[in-house]
């Protein structure tokens, strides 16, 4: 599996438990990698996971095919939609999973709200409540087809399969 922006791994941990034979995290934050492989240490499975640092659509020639890709809570944080979707599902040869806001006023109002909060401190993250239809429409046109679908007051959980 791939698993893209997995901060401490838990989607990798949990997957390896399940019985997957490897994975491979990409992620931008050097305290989360340690994390991941400190609890990789722990859980006795460091043979079958790896990482990589970076931002994936920077990397994207340096990262493999995986079987399971997955980007849980990722594209909220990332401001070119189209690239990171795009380039992520083409690295997925059976399964793309992905966790993402729901476009409903609540959560547009809650995400514009921290965003301004963000720009009185001088922080230059931001956090984006993209269009569904548009990442159903890449996934789409890259052989994908959803398979499951849930939600949550804010976030909709997706799973497309070739």
């Amino acid at each position: 599996m791939l698993d893209i922006g997995g901060g401490v791994g838990a989607v990798q941990h949990e997957l390896l438990k399940a019985g997957i034979a490897s994975a491979v995290g990409v992620e931008a934050s050097t305290a989360y990698i340690n994390v991941v492989e400190e609890e990789a240490q722990r859980q006795g499975h460091s043979d079958r996971i790896s990482s990589r640092h970076g931002n994936f659509v920077d990397i994207v020639e340096d990262v493999q095919e995986a079987n399971i890709v997955t980007l849980d809570r990722v594209i909220c944080c990332y401001h070119d939609l189209e690239s990171l979707v795009d380039l992520s599902s083409q690295r997925a040869t059976e399964l793309y999973g992905i966790v993402y806001p729901r476009e409903t006023p609540l959560v547009r109002f809650a995400f514009g709200f921290i965003n301004f909060l963000m720009r009185l401190r001088r922080n230059p993250f931001r956090i984006f409540v993209h269009p569904t239809a548009t990442i159903d429409r890449l996934l789409r046109s890259n052989g994908f087809h959803r398979r499951s679908y849930s939600k949550t007051p804010i976030w909709q959980v997706a799973v497309y399969g070739r």
